[in-house]
């Protein structure tokens, strides 16, 4: 909901509130206009007017407000209360006759669940209740673009199906005109569109961008940061910064700068990433991200960095749908990722040119997902190692998901012991197939034909049902494990490289040596990174698996030659996670 109404300085017009009773989580908008001398003191008033408000709750929490340049000699500050009372706000301004003006607006109730936040190390949930959030994303990267009967109808499709997030450029060829002149009809379109997905109950998850041709200096750069946080941070959002920040020289630094900006000018803090190639986590130092994003299909990537870091992880490309593709090769990816303990980003290569792709088999699988993980309690799941011949996640003693990409014999489970409701079921469609309980510690059953992927849950029904009527989020720690270093107690060893020097112009193979097998060492991931630590540029990720070819990026150096320091982090069959290093010459 928006409520719009002109910020009048009169005495008779600035006695009254100028915003009428707001539902919570939706926003109102202030406007200022410059008069005669304002405006020619400032004939380019994006570049010169500054503009805030800072925004106080009943409960006299405080949130700062930016304002932004709404074209000719308009500014707008869009105002979102977060619970409903009475809330004041005060205006800052280097206009001497907005400095200092406050006001009081009511906000009331509201049915909307409202904004989220990072929970229980890899989880979400909402930033004003105890309730959990299950994300689950689409992508329409062209959003403000495409046209808009078509935007609506996908839209109002992934909301029937359950869809509560959707990923979308904001800086496109549309933005701006020239650097430092944002297209303000454009803006006028996203904000449209942005507060069209929130009242359907889609987050955007909105990527703002970096160009170096329009923000090549630092004060562009914050000009930016300002002008998106003031149209957007109101609004029900997380953020992504760059479309490929490793693809960009000097790219950590930058999203550094634009991260710390996000999250001095985004007075709703929001959920922030960057949007990458690879995956974010080599920024996860740098002070200002709240989430992990990676692109990766690659299991290596998802599951080892999983035990590495205590963030959400949001996998937005593990495998566009493409069309007419088999929709078990689909749901193969999507549960891949997700026991991997990635939420998933779905995506499909033509549904922005053909709005009837929307009810696709992908986004039917992606709506079945939903609607089992729905019935979980799936802001405590984390991967579960105690399985053979499949993969799962579980919160010992409650409940067990085992994912079996091809089914091939019995499999082992060893649980907790107690009594189980089991099933099985199909991840294209959700259907279940509903077993006979089972009571002990070690559960052993075939999936009920080999035709295509199943899923098996056990779950102690009643013991979910007792643990929702507590006040408690979450039910035990969740703490990352202590990573093994000890080359003694490491089970493997770096074979190659074997040598003292890597070359860009002939990159060499990698491979892994096991210093002793033993069932655990028998099944395990390992994820190569590469990084020159003194020219700050993060790593990457330049491999994964036992063996095959390097990928090292030429940006990942500034200066030739350089020490690369080479890290293989690995998990094996129980969960357990050990990290070794090792340090080349890296030459052009």
């Amino acid at each position: 909901m928006r409520l719009t109404l002109l910020f009048l300085t009169a005495l008779a017009g600035y006695a009254q509130s100028p915003c009428p009773p707001v539902p919570a989580f939706s926003y109102c908008d202030v406007a200022f206009e410059l008069d005669a001398a304002e405006a020619a003191a400032n004939p380019n008033p994006y570049l010169t007017v500054q503009l805030q408000a800072e925004l106080r709750s009943p409960r006299h929490r405080t949130y700062l407000v930016p304002g932004f340049w709404d074209g000719g000699k308009r500014f707008v500050i869009r105002l979102a209360p977060v619970e409903p009372g009475e809330w004041v706000y005060r205006v800052t301004s280097n206009i001497p006759r907005l400095q200092g003006k406050e006001q009081s607006f009511q906000a009331i109730e509201s049915d909307l669940a409202g904004f989220i936040r990072p929970a229980n190390l890899h989880h979400w949930a909402y930033t004003e209740s105890n309730k959990a959030h299950l994300w689950m994303g689409d992508t329409l990267l062209n959003f403000g673009n495409i046209d808009k009967a078509a935007f609506q109808t996908i839209v109002k499709a992934r909301a029937k199906q359950k869809f509560n997030h959707m990923r979308g450029l904001v800086l496109t060829a549309a933005a701006f005109s020239a650097p430092d002149a944002p297209n303000v009809e454009y803006f006028r379109t996203l904000d449209e569109r942005v507060q069209f997905m929130n009242k359907k109950g889609l987050i955007a998850d909105l990527v703002i961008g970096y160009d170096p041709k329009l923000l090549g200096t630092w004060q562009q750069r914050e000009r930016w940061v300002r002008f998106v946080a003031g149209h957007f941070a109101p609004m029900n959002v997380t953020w992504l910064i760059a479309e490929n920040y490793d693809h960009e020289t000097n790219g950590r630094p930058i999203m550094k700068e634009m991260g710390l900006l996000l999250k001095r000018f985004d007075g709703y803090q929001h959920p922030r990433s960057a949007h990458t190639s690879g995956s974010s986590a080599a920024l996860a130092a740098d002070g200002w991200m709240t989430h992990v994003v990676q692109e990766a299909a690659d299991p290596n990537v998802g599951a080892v960095e999983h035990q590495f870091y205590p963030y959400p992880f949001v996998n937005t490309n593990f495998g566009f749908e493409e069309s007419g593709e088999n929709v078990s090769a689909f749901t193969r990816r999507l549960w891949s990722a997700t026991m991997n303990g990635q939420y998933p980003t779905y995506g499909h290569k033509g549904v922005s040119t053909n709005a009837a792709l929307a009810e696709s088999p992908g986004a039917k699988a992606m709506a079945a997902w939903k609607e089992f993980f729905a019935d979980t309690r799936h802001w405590e799941l984390e991967p579960f190692f105690d399985v053979d011949g499949a993969r799962g996640l579980g919160l010992e003693g409650v409940e067990y998901i085992v994912y079996l990409d091809k089914p091939n014999g019995p499999i082992e489970v060893l649980v907790e012991k107690h009594n189980y409701n089991v099933a099985w079921v199909n991840p294209a469609t959700g259907e279940r197939t509903v077993m006979k309980k089972f009571n002990g510690e070690k559960f052993v059953g075939e999936a009920p034909n080999a035709s295509h992927d199943w899923v098996l849950h056990l779950e102690r029904e009643g013991r979910k049902a007792g643990m929702l009527t507590s006040y408690k989020f979450e039910s035990r720690p969740n703490d990352l494990q202590e990573i093994e270093q000890d080359p003694a107690k490491v089970p493997f060893a770096v074979a190659e490289p074997s040598g003292d020097t890597i070359s860009l112009s002939k990159l060499p193979k990698f491979a892994i040596k096991l210093k002793r097998e033993t069932r655990a060492t028998r099944s395990m991931l390992y994820l190569w990174t590469g990084e020159v630590v003194p020219d700050g540029q993060g790593y990457r990720v330049v491999g994964t698996g036992i063996n095959g070819q390097l990928n090292i990026p030429s940006n990942i150096a500034l200066r030739f030659p350089a020490v690369l320091n080479i890290r293989v982090n690995a998990v094996n069959a129980n969960g357990k996670a050990y990290t070794v290093d090792k340090v080349y010459q890296l030459v052009p």
